[in-house]
């Protein structure tokens, strides 16, 4: 059977809102959609088996984080990262350009050379260019690759956000020689530029002019409010090509989400709904509650009646105080899996609100409760 090459199709838009569908040769991804983030080619706590049942259609792993350890050689060697993790999804790698930014000891930014810094597990020194960035993703064997960014904290610093916002085209364009042409794989531009929307105009400008197979907006979820993102957002989608996905870099929240997609956006990525899982944060269609409370000792109910999948509505809130109180292991693994789910039941719902036409009433009920 031939391979199929990326492509994205809009079938219906509500107000501003997008249904559509992403192709890749390693299967299909309705969108709006999220995407489980494997950060060391592992979502952690959970088996893929799992992650599939949860209706999940890609996931996110981290350049940066799979550079350091275990290598790509490692990964390379035993065919790619869908070997080398038991993943039949397609995966996203994102560029390491935040993590630099968030997790180094030591940053600095050369326009030439690339992002110079030092690893967070012992110390040692890297480079990390754009061509370096393309080829590990390559290597790691990813069917949506992300160009090299600089990714700045939130600021109120015009000129230095102006700067970045230069070095992050200059890399883009870097990255796009460097990847090359390979119909079956996608290459997205980052926009950037902080809350200054002449900024993210000129980003956008550019990253058009280069040509990418899809538009990533960078920089957000870095320290700003909902409002200001939002205003972002407000501003910049309504200038992306029409055609051609549109990602929200590390968010979010279901209500950020709920937001975005009324705003234009496709896929998004978060480690909140794993990591929230792990220290007893449950989301719930009447909002978030912190399993560890004492008001759940004796609740009988399951976080969600209704969850079939892997029987998750057979454990009560009761029994799942418990595990967490006592550090039972369990406890993280089976929250993990409800948070993904129902990040996957919210997609779900969004996707098919956009269609019937009544995303604007599902918006209005859940925005403020979630």
């Amino acid at each position: 059977m031939a391979l199929k090459n990326f492509s994205f199709k809009i079938f219906k838009n509500h107000k501003s809102a997008r249904l559509g569908k992403i192709q890749t040769h390693r299967g299909a991804i309705d969108t709006p959609a999220f995407m489980p983030v494997g950060t060391q080619a592992t979502v952690k706590g959970t088996f893929l088996s799992d992650i599939l049942k949860t209706n999940s259609q890609i996931i996110l792993s981290n350049t940066y984080h799979l550079m350091i350890r275990p290598g790509v050689s490692r990964i390379k060697g035993v065919g790619g990262l869908h070997k080398y993790m038991n993943c039949k999804l397609p995966i996203l790698t994102d560029s390491g350009g935040f993590q630099v930014m968030s997790l180094s000891k030591l940053n600095k930014v050369d326009k030439e050379k690339g992002a110079i810094f030092q690893s967070h597990v012992d110390g040692k020194k890297f480079i990390l260019s754009p061509e370096e960035s393309i080829k590990i993703q390559k290597g790691l064997n990813s069917d949506i690759v992300m160009v090299m960014d600089e990714c700045l904290k939130k600021n109120n610093d015009y000129y230095k956000t102006k700067v970045s916002v230069d070095v992050s085209t200059y890399w883009a364009k870097r990255s796009k020689v460097a990847f090359g042409k390979n119909p079956r794989k996608a290459l997205f531009g980052i926009v950037q530029g902080g809350l200054f929307n002449d900024l993210r105009e000129k980003s956008l400008l550019d990253l058009i002019k280069i040509n990418f197979d899809g538009y990533a907006i960078g920089g957000l979820a870095v320290g700003e409010t909902q409002s200001e993102m939002f205003k972002v957002l407000d501003f910049i989608t309504d200038k992306m090509p029409k055609h051609k996905p549109r990602y929200l870099m590390g968010v979010g929240t279901p209500s950020d989400i709920l937001g975005a997609v009324a705003r234009g956006i496709d896929m998004f990525d978060c480690v909140l709904p794993t990591r929230s899982g792990r220290t007893g944060l449950a989301f719930t269609w009447n909002g978030r509650i912190n399993i560890r409370n004492s008001k759940y000792k004796n609740d009988k109910n399951p976080l969600n009646k209704n969850d079939k999948i892997f029987d998750l509505n057979k454990y009560s809130k009761n029994y799942l105080n418990h595990l967490f109180n006592t550090n039972e292991m369990l406890g993280p693994m089976l929250l993990t899996l409800h948070n993904i789910n129902f990040y996957q039941q919210l997609m779900f719902e969004i996707r098919k609100n956009i269609k019937k036409g009544t995303f604007s009433n599902f918006y209005n009920k859940y925005f403020n409760k979630l």
